[in-house]
């Protein structure tokens, strides 16, 4: 993933970030989640996205774009589901929202463009 530098200003009225002990409990509760529904998100398979990955209406939309306009694959679109469903997880979400679901499918153009390049 990509991050930008900070300008010095940035740095310096940075807020601090979680601690470790904090992340560490959103994803050992993710993973609970993830438990509960009876499998890790990376192995949902393909006829049960829709189901475990419930999408909400904007988020469908993001879908129809990803393949119209980025040229995702089904393949992509699903891999960005469980991601998405796992960014959801992580915010104690019961639904797919729109935002988790564009965060995942930026992380998968991201890798689009990196392997495309090398």
């Amino acid at each position: 993933m990509e991050v930008p530098a900070l300008t010095a200003a940035e740095l310096q009225n940075a807020h601090p970030g979680e601690s470790s002990a904090v992340v560490r409990e959103r994803v050992c509760a993710a993973r609970e989640r993830q438990r509960a529904r009876g499998m890790l998100n990376a192995r949902i398979p393909t006829g049960a996205l829709k189901r475990l990955c419930a999408l909400e209406t904007p988020a469908q939309s993001l879908i129809a774009e990803a393949v119209d306009r980025a040229g995702f694959s089904a393949r992509g679109v699903h891999r960005a589901m469980r991601v998405a469903r796992t960014i959801a997880d992580l915010a104690g979400l019961e639904r797919v929202e729109a935002q988790a679901l564009a965060e995942a499918l930026q992380y998968r153009a991201y890798e689009m463009r990196a392997f495309a390049v090398g």
